[in-house]
């Protein structure tokens, strides 16, 4: 049977049925073959080889296909070293960076005044970009206020996704209002034993400053907190 049929006057192509000794797979890398070089190329190829040689050169194909992929994927793997490197780079920087920003910001967190905070905000608001807008507020915030949106932004890039969300989460923390809601939030729950008086003692240590309350509650406040053994009363 011949190996070869007619296409045309011009060409030829090989017949899966005049090479049934190939397996299927020999036989999809001889179509492989024909892309580089040429359906006819390979007819005229596999004619002049016996089988034995047929099967050397099919191999010897597949084999540089795979050596091939080897390569890409160990390009496509170094590369993505090299990258995931240069992110890890960049984060450890920016993260550094932080630190020291963080490190340095010291004071109280009332060290600036509502009405001069107020001011700050406003001049933000003439800056057309977001991200600037929330940058500029941010320079004009000093000591622990300083440490709290630095800290912030040191675990997620985008606490602050605008100049109003930022606004919202600087009074939810530190407006008088909200400070006394938490605190008494806080006291309900180590009266109702959901909470470690010395953890209660570490929580409102920092904060004391910032709690504000009539001197009608000042005194059942002391006395509750004397029964609970945070504070010491003296006679």
């Amino acid at each position: 049977m011949n190996m070869l049929d007619d296409e045309d006057d011009q060409s030829f192509h090989a017949t899966r049925d005049g090479y049934s000794h190939l397996s299927d797979v020999e036989w999809d890398a001889v179509e492989r073959m024909g892309s580089p070089m040429g359906i006819h190329a390979v007819s005229v190829m596999l004619e002049a080889l016996n089988r034995d040689a047929q099967h050397a050169t099919i191999a010897k194909f597949i084999q540089n296909e795979l050596d091939a992929e080897r390569e890409k994927v160990a390009l496509l793997h170094q590369q993505g070293s090299q990258q995931a490197e240069l992110l890890r780079e960049q984060g450890a920087q920016q993260f550094e960076l932080l630190r020291q920003q963080q490190a340095a910001a010291g004071g109280s967190m009332h060290s600036r005044r509502p009405e001069t905070l107020k001011i700050d905000i406003s001049k933000a608001r003439r800056i057309d970009d977001g991200d600037m807008q929330v940058a500029c507020a941010q320079s004009n915030l000093a000591g622990r206020a300083k440490t709290w949106a630095l800290g912030l932004k040191l675990h997620d890039p985008y606490a602050f996704g605008s100049l109003e969300v930022f606004k919202s989460r600087l009074r939810q923390t530190f407006e008088p209002p909200r400070a006394e809601f938490r605190a008494r939030t806080e006291l309900l729950k180590l009266k109702q034993g959901k909470r470690d008086v010395h953890a209660y003692a570490q929580h409102i240590h920092p904060k004391l400053i910032t709690i504000f309350i009539s001197s009608s509650r000042a005194v059942p406040l002391v006395q509750c907190l004397a029964t609970l053994g945070v504070v010491t009363v003296h006679p």
